[in-house]
């Protein structure tokens, strides 16, 4: 699911090097004109958001997937935006093989995965917003675990991949209250939450000020966020955060949802 990542790291590494060895002719001063500093990433336009969430909704993180009742699965594998729409393209299945279909939705639209029919309520930069329009499918996703407990592996899925009200109460509780930040050290340690999550920082480039933060659970890397600033909303398990600063330490998370 990692498209950029270290291969971004390897690219502006090159960048610098041409640019060491290379620059530009130098001016009548007899100083070269390269700066030497890497391109920040293009700014999404926006909007953050169009759609509404009805609540009891599966949400599909940006870069990630999520396994769906019937064996199946869905990914939020790109984004655009152009100032006034937003769409996003969903791939079959929960995590990447070659030769999946993949669908480009808004708000309104309608995908079928393994037979199974779910509207698209919401899309965002950071999510997409899906609804099962059958009953039984709505029942299987809101079904409660035997046990809030994870055991780590595919035997954490009622725990990962569900809208039931206790799991998320319970993976909600396991972030610092509205308001409060998270930190997630920028040392390439994974940072474990209740009901099987865990959160790596990929990678932070202060130079641009950028960061790439990965999520998995049930061994399915549930959110890749590639590219965040500050400002930037991201969510793990239901909770939304808006990211309030980034260093070479650590990026910091202010918790904007109940």
């Amino acid at each position: 699911m990692r498209r950029y990542g270290t291969g971004a790291a390897t690219a502006a590494a090159l960048t610098l090097l041409a640019l060491a060895g290379c620059g530009t002719s130098p001016g009548p001063g007899g100083e070269g004109g390269g700066t030497g500093k890497p391109t920040p990433a293009a700014r999404d336009k926006g909007p953050a958001c169009v759609g509404e969430d009805p609540g009891a909704t599966v949400h599909v993180l940006r870069g990630g997937g999520f396994k769906l009742p019937g064996g199946g699965g869905v990914q939020y594998a790109d984004a655009t935006a152009d100032g006034t729409r937003r769409t996003a393209t969903l791939r079959d299945g929960a995590t990447y093989a070659s030769g999946q279909e993949e669908w480009k939705v808004a708000p309104g639209a309608e995908v079928t995965v393994s037979g199974h029919a779910y509207a698209v309520r919401q899309v965002c930069a950071h999510r997409v917003v899906l609804e099962p329009e059958s009953a039984e499918d709505r029942a299987a996703l809101a079904a409660e675990p035997a046990s809030l407990e994870p055991r780590q592996g595919a035997a954490d899925d009622a725990l990962c991949f569900t809208t039931g009200p206790a799991v998320r109460k319970a993976a909600a509780q396991g972030f610092p209250a509205k308001g409060d930040t998270l930190a997630l050290l920028a040392n390439g340690g994974v940072q474990r939450f209740p009901t099987g999550l865990s959160v790596t920082v990929a990678y932070v480039h202060p130079d641009t000020g950028t960061a790439g933060l990965d999520a998995n659970c049930a061994t399915v890397p549930v959110a890749g966020y590639e590219d965040v600033r500050t400002g930037d909303t991201v969510e793990f398990a239901g909770v939304e955060f808006e990211v309030a600063s980034l260093t070479d330490k650590a990026v910091r998370l202010t918790r904007t949802s109940d």
